[in-house]
Order: C-alpha cells, then sequence, then structure tokens
C-alpha cells in the first residue's frame, strides 16, 4: 500500500499540482471537490492507473466516493489487485 500511496501522490503532484509542496498533499486530501481533479484530470488519472497497476476502473469508479482522495484510491487499486 505505501508503494502505491508515494507512486499516486508523485503522480498527481506533478501532473495536477507542479511547484506545490509535497507536504500539503495528504492521504484524505479531497482531490476532486478542491478542484484539484476535473474531468480532464479525472480522465488522465484513470489512464495512469490502469496502465501502472493493469486494472481496470469502471465509469462508475470514477466518482467522488472512489478517487475523491488518495486513501480512496489505494483502497479502489488494491481492490483492483486482490481480485
Amino acid at each position: 500500500m505505501e508503494n502505491i500511496t508515494s507512486e499516486l501522490k508523485a503522480y498527481i503532484l506533478s501532473e495536477f499540482l507542479p511547484g506545490e509542496d509535497a507536504s500539503n498533499l495528504e492521504d484524505d486530501t479531497p482531490l476532486i471537490s478542491s478542484g484539484i481533479l476535473d474531468s480532464l484530470a479525472t480522465l488522465k488519472l484513470v489512464v495512469f492507473l490502469e496502465e501502472k497497476y493493469n486494472v481496470k476502473i469502471a465509469p462508475h469508479e470514477t466518482q467522488e466516493e472512489y478517487i475523491g482522495s488518495i486513501a480512496n484510491i489505494v483502497t479502489l487499486v488494491e481492490s483492483k489487485l486482490s481480485a
């Protein structure tokens, strides 16, 4: 889990928050409601997850419940990897 979390944080910081202090991005930082992820960013994130972890993200899994925070995304990816 720690590896997924750190890879995910690094990706979000480099793609969507360039120049932002890494300490400002916590596991529970709201990604959608705070505006970090918009529709295009969400699509880019899904492509990253599918390619990096060889998983398939269903359309309903792009909702805030599943990708609203780093912790939620890690839970989603782990559930797919263990399935």
